[in-house]
Formats: structure tokens, sequence, C-alpha cells
């Protein structure tokens, strides 16, 4: 093998790897269509559409499908890649809060493939509920496992607790409805959480959610727990380039920080040209909007990369023209130093998932901090 030659087979393998599956499920099935008539016609349940309550991870609201995670506006100005990765609800998820004691959790997915050679359908295609328990702190309650095109889960959430249920990170939905008995009742998220600015997740696959066990493992989901802050996430699998479409995109919201973690699908040429303008365009809108750019890391712990060195440069050379606000995070402590973090050598399991998490909040604690 010649040097550098394993590094480009990874490289290679980590964008093959989360290719966006392309096959839609057909309508759904007799069996499935007589189990929701019979659920709305004996009464016992009451169905919420999620689309009726608040969504949080949702960045516009001028999406062709609800659950998009790009306006439609943006077909034919991003890549093909990013657009057909757009329809993914990765990131989003429901806040609400129930007296039952029980509910049930009804979700229908775009595409067939339910899960991938190393993310299982848990993570690619389940739904997971947490709740806060009494001192504050989010606990995982269970997850719903995907089957088919519309699966049905319930849940034993302790009752009057918020909750939050998060969607599928590498599939889509046309449709996600809670339903809890009809003596009972359901409400959306507060007026003290929705009046959170988000943090908005800028980058690859990894923040795409690959390859957590479950939605509520993908790292930017953990950060949002922890901080009890909205996250909008714009992981796209293979496609972090920080095109300046997507810099125009990204201008148009309102985060509380803006965090950009492309380096992992980009060549240093492209961090060299692209990263500096993106920056600018971000700050001309959002002139004190805090801007943390993340640093690659390797499962080696090769630190810092070459790109990583550039990205620094960068970050120096900007700092000095007075762009303010402007964060550099090293990427030192994402995967550990065990090599036990990722499932083929770049994408994290949920132990990196966890520790990629406990790097970038104790760095967005920092920059609230310093507001």
């Amino acid at each position: 093998m010649k040097p550098g030659q394993g590094k480009s087979r990874i490289f290679v393998v980590c964008l093959l790897a989360f290719a966006a599956p392309s096959v839609s499920f057909a309508a759904e099935t007799a069996a499935e269509k007589a189990t929701a008539a019979t659920a709305a016609a004996d009464g016992a349940t009451r169905w919420y559409d999620c689309k009726d309550l608040v969504v949080e991870g949702k960045g516009w609201t001028n999406t062709r499908a609800f659950y998009d995670r790009l306006p439609a506006k943006a077909e034919g100005v991003v890549t093909p890649s990013v657009w057909g990765l757009s329809h993914h609800s990765a990131g989003m998820c429901v806040p609400f809060s129930t007296d039952a004691p029980s509910i049930q959790v009804r979700w229908t997915l775009i595409n067939d493939r339910l899960s991938m050679p190393h993310m299982p359908a848990t993570g690619v295609s389940g739904v997971d509920l947490y709740s806060k328990d009494p001192s504050g702190r989010w606990q995982f309650v269970a997850n719903g496992r995907p089957a088919a095109a519309t699966n049905t889960a319930r849940f034993t959430p302790p009752a009057g607790q918020p909750c939050l249920l998060y969607l599928p990170l590498y599939n889509g939905v046309t449709s996600v409805e809670i339903g809890v008995a009809r003596q009972y009742t359901l409400a959306g998220a507060d007026a003290a959480r929705t009046g959170r600015k988000p943090i908005v997740f800028y980058g690859t696959s990894i923040t795409h959610g690959g390859c957590a066990s479950r939605p509520g493992m993908a790292f930017p989901a953990i950060v949002g727990r922890r901080l009890n802050t909205p996250v909008i996430n714009l992981g796209f699998s293979g496609s972090g380039r920080m095109e300046p479409a997507m810099a125009d995109l990204l201008a148009e919201l309102d985060p509380s920080v803006y965090v950009l973690d492309c380096l992992w699908n980009m060549t240093p040429d492209l961090v060299s040209t692209r990263i500096e303008p993106f920056v600018k365009t971000l700050r001309a809108a959002r002139p004190d909007t805090p801007i943390l750019l993340a640093e690659d890391c390797s499962v080696r712990n090769v630190c810092p990369t070459e790109k990583g060195r550039i990205l620094r440069a960068i970050h120096e050379k900007l700092t000095a023209e007075g762009v303010k606000n402007l964060h550099f995070l090293a990427s030192e402590g994402m995967l550990g130093d065990d090599t036990e973090g990722t499932v083929d050598g770049c994408h994290p399991n949920d132990l990196g998932m966890m520790r990629q998490a406990e790097v970038f909040t104790s760095a967005l604690s920092a920059i609230a901090g310093s507001k």
C-alpha cells in the first residue's frame, strides 16, 4: 500500500457508507390501514398529530414536506446530495407533557432502508423518548424499533414530566402521531422552552448522527439535553462542504450559536478557500452571533490534522482582522485515546458520541458564559 493510500480509502468509505436511501415505501398495506382505522374508530385513543405541536429542529417553515430540514427554495440551489439528505428528520424532536401512564407513538417512514451495515435500524429509522426527572436531568425512557413503513410503539414515561420524542436520523417521516387514552391529556412545549434560540450544527455524517444506535445518542441531541436548549441539526452525510449556497441559507437563521464542523468532508484546498467567506457571510447577516469552528479529529489522535492546521490559521487571521465572537474548538478528546470511539475508524459509536458531546458542551457553555 502506497503512503497515504490507507487514509484515502478510509475517506472514501466514510463518504460512501452513508449514501442516501432512495427507495420509497409503497402505500400502507391493507393490514396497516385496517389497524389505523380501528384505532380511530374505537374511540379509545386520541391521536395528536405532531405537526400540530411544536417540532424542534426545523429551521424553516416553508419546506416542501413538513419534516424536511431545508426550505423548498433550496432545491436546485444546494447540491443534489444535500437536497436528498435534507428529507431526513435528523435532530428533530417533539417536546410534550402528558398525564397519561402510557402513550403510543405512530410514525410513517419515507424510505424502506431501515438500517445500514454499520448503523442499526433503531438509529436510522427509529424514535427515541426521553423524560426530564425532578432534578432537571433528561433520562432515556425507551426507543421505538422500526420494522415496516408504518410503526407503532408503546411507552410508559413518568406521568406529568416533560418529554422529548426524537425522530429518525437517517430516514425521513411523513407522519408522526402521539396517542393517549381519551381520559388523559397531552400538551406541547411550554413557552420557556420555545423561547430559547437554538444552536445550529452544520456538518457531516457525524453531525447527521452516524453511527449512533438511536436518535437521542447523536452528539448534537446530547448537547441539546445537557444545555436544555433546542438544536437544529444540519449535518449532511458526505456533503458538509461549506458551499456559498449553504452559507446563505444558514445566514437566514437566528441561532444562539453557529457550530461549523465540516472538515471531515473537505479537502485542504476547500478548507483554504471556503471557510473564510462562509464565516464572513454569517457575520454580515448576524453581527453578534457566536461562531464556533470545530477542528476534525483522528481515531489515532493525530492532532492537529493538515486541515486542522489550516483552520487554526484562518481563525487567527480572521480574529486579527477584527471578526468578533469567533471561536475555535480543538479536536483533543473528541474520540478518546483508546481507539474504542468509532464503528469504522471515523464514525462515532455511542461512546464516541458521548465523548464528542462532552467536548462540545464544555465549549458551548463557555461561549454562553462569555456573552
